[in-house]
């Protein structure tokens, strides 16, 4: 198994380690073998050693099926005007979230990582605050995969595509049909599934510890049967905000602004609220891994010392 660090590809986060050595230092203190790299919106920083990123998290955008499908309605009633769906978006057409995905590709091509992650989800501002969904699963899967066809079809990219689970509408890993009918839409033959722990505790919001949520995944992997065959990594942090979730949604805030790039700005500190990124304590959580054995694994811990984590796997190696 490889085990990554989450890490945005620009010149602010490599500064914070001093530079590429000091990013190697940091692999070499948590035990890790390289990086799995997300573009940032800049070019990446010079100087980035070949092999270093090994995995590769595609760009996206939370709000996506109705630029997708051109429903001028449904964005006009998000967003107001067609000029805030461009301030947003960059344009206003299915093109636009395509050209998007073809440059990133192409972005990740050019690294040459082993695998390359995608979200299957979609939600609103307005649906991460009261829980009431737009668009059932299946809607979400099926543009999902057609999306996904429409990129990868008659080229041979040179990665796995891994598909990543989430708790709002699309891929939750909480239904094998579901999930069963997603991997069979995607004609891709190198895919797979890249189940995270947290976005799948954050399907239950009734857990309240970690063993409760370790429970939790192995019912889900229990219920998936052959098809846990397909996870071929996983983003390894623990989530446990269901009394925040029960107390902070079914209704927008009442300071939301007006403006919606304003909302989406506001909206990104609930998201964090829900979607903790700790790291796991608790070393019941192995044997699940064990379980699995994926291939690749990532330390994705935006709320606590990556370390932490790393000793659990490791036996209390890192320090």
């Amino acid at each position: 198994m490889r085990e990554h660090i989450s890490f945005p590809l620009c010149a602010r986060t490599l500064g914070t380690y001093g530079g590429w050595e000091g990013v190697r230092r940091e692999l070499s203190r948590l035990g890790c073998q390289g990086l799995e790299g997300i573009w940032a919106g800049e070019d990446f920083p010079g100087g980035l050693p070949a092999g270093l990123v090994t995995g590769y998290h595609l760009t996206f955008f939370s709000d996506w099926l109705d630029l997708y499908r051109e429903d001028r309605a449904a964005l006009e009633e998000k967003f107001g005007t067609v000029d805030n769906v461009r301030r947003f978006y960059g344009g206003a057409d299915r093109e636009t979230l395509l050209a998007l995905y073809r440059a990133d590709l192409e972005r990740a091509a050019a690294l040459g990582p082993d695998y390359v992650v995608f979200h299957v989800s979609d939600v609103s501002v307005e649906e991460s605050y009261t829980y009431r969904w737009r668009h059932s699963h299946r809607e979400v899967l099926d543009a999902a995969a057609e999306m996904v066809n429409t990129l990868l079809d008659g080229r041979d990219w040179p990665f796995t595509f891994l598909l990543e689970n989430q708790w709002w509408p699309g891929f939750t890993f909480t239904n094998p049909a579901l999930t069963g009918r997603l991997l069979e839409r995607v004609h891709y033959g190198r895919k797979g599934i890249l189940l995270d722990t947290g976005h799948l505790m954050n399907t239950n919001p009734a857990l309240r510890t970690q063993a409760e949520g370790v429970a939790y995944i192995r019912k889900m992997l229990e219920r998936h049967g052959s098809l846990t065959k397909m996870v071929r990594g996983v983003h390894l942090h623990q989530s446990l905000s269901g009394a925040y979730v029960e107390r902070s949604t079914g209704a927008l805030p009442p300071d939301l602004p007006e403006d919606p790039i304003e909302q989406y700005s506001l909206n990104y500190g609930h998201i964090l609220r829900i979607d903790q990124h700790r790291p796991w304590t608790d070393r019941a959580i192995l044997g699940a891994l064990e379980a699995l054995d994926p291939a690749y694994l990532t330390h994705e811990v935006l709320d606590g010392d990556p370390a932490v984590q790393c000793a659990l796997l490791h036996g209390g190696a890192v320090s």
